[in-house]
């Protein structure tokens, strides 16, 4: 797809990172727009871009921030990039080629890049997330295990009963302390576990996970796998015919996932999510016909990790509406009151902002059926 070269810049057009310095005086504010261009996670790349480009047409309606247009520069983000995301942010911020981040990354990133940023650009973290960031500076957004997570095993535990949990996901972060958090519920909920394994990134053949996981009787399975990883694993639960005694359940597949994973292979799967594209909210339909009229019928497909920039972009809008130096001296629990435009967000007299709901959907073909609000 195309972007307007007034809302997007692409560094790598650009022979040195220093120029940046020099051309960030013609008055833009500068984002820098941190998603995965490569990898496993990259699956989410157009989506996150064309999410926050909406958000940044409708900022620049207004006023921008702080007067100023908004540009958004893409960074590559993901573990396989070329060069460390961290090495091309810290230029940026030193040549003073960029006035705030907005990064839908995984948590590893994120801490790394938490030692580089040190409170001198504001940083919004988008996606769902294990949970616990209190940095000064970054305003951590998502959803955690907590929210999401539990509440959707308790109903799927409810109504299929399964006597036994198999649990996988990526070696890092977030699988691990989400799967940590699951094994807490488990033994609330009198369910056992059979079997936990953490994967590198970009495994190609599942195969013998698959295997592994039938022959551990499981009645029931996590997927903290991500992007094509998760893609992938599910192509081979499905080949080997594993959906007739075993539900799934995922909290990061969302609609790109499904497309790439093919109906055949997602019979009795279920995401658990504050955003589906087949919401039927108010604010869910208006925003689809903006998201439709801006980039038409053939934009990228809408999905919870997509859509976070666009509530990234507008939560950093109202960060810095009018207090431009405050920033500093909060994250994002003690910000939780200010207004900002969402999408996924309720918003009431008594309290400006309330937790995003979240849903438990079960894939239809390759669509997500919302079933309730958990």
């Amino acid at each position: 797809m195309e972007f307007s070269r007034a809302a997007v810049a692409f560094p790598a057009e650009l022979d040195d990172l220093r120029d940046w310095a020099s051309i960030s005086s013609v008055g833009f504010y500068r984002v820098a727009l941190l998603i995965p261009m490569c990898g496993s996670a990259g699956i989410w790349a157009p989506s996150c871009i064309s999410s926050a480009q909406l958000a940044v047409e409708e900022i620049n309606r207004g006023n921008g921030i702080g007067g100023r247009q908004v540009q958004l520069i893409m960074i590559d983000s993901a573990l396989e990039a070329a060069v460390p995301v961290e090495e091309i942010v810290n230029d940026l911020i030193e040549t003073d080629a960029i006035d705030a981040i907005v990064g839908m990354h995984i948590s590893a990133i994120r801490q790394r890049l938490s030692k580089v940023v040190r409170q001198r650009v504001p940083y919004v973290y988008t996606p769902l997330y294990e949970g616990g960031e209190n940095t000064p500076g970054i305003f951590a957004i998502g959803e955690t295990p907590q929210e999401q997570l539990g509440p959707a095993m308790e109903i799927l535990q409810l109504q299929f009963r399964p006597k036994r949990w198999a649990l996988i996901g990526n070696d890092y972060v977030w699988p691990h302390t989400s799967h940590s958090y699951a094994k807490f519920k488990l033994k609330e909920l009198c369910a056992g576990l059979c079997y936990e394994r953490y994967l590198p990134f970009g495994v190609r053949n599942m195969s013998h996970y698959v295997e592994e996981i039938a022959m551990s009787g499981a009645e029931a399975l996590l997927i903290s796998l991500v992007g094509q990883d998760a893609v992938t694993f599910n192509r081979a639960f499905g080949a080997a015919g594993l959906d007739g005694r075993m539900i799934r359940l995922s909290c990061c597949i969302e609609e790109n996932g499904l497309l790439a994973c093919g109906d055949r292979n997602l019979k009795r799967f279920f995401s658990s999510a504050s955003y589906f594209g087949s919401l039927g909210t108010d604010g869910n339909c208006a925003f689809k016909e903006s998201y439709y009229g801006l980039h038409g019928d053939k934009a990228p497909v809408l999905n919870a990790i997509g859509q976070s920039t666009y509530e990234g972009m507008h939560y950093l809008a109202a960060l810095m509406d009018g207090k431009a130096g405050d920033w500093r001296d909060h994250n994002a629990f003690s910000w939780s009151a200010f207004r900002y435009r969402s999408v996924k967000k309720a918003f009431s007299p008594r309290q400006a902002v309330d937790r995003a709901p979240i849903y438990l959907a079960r894939a239809d073909g390759i669509m997500f059926e919302v079933i309730k609000q958990i």
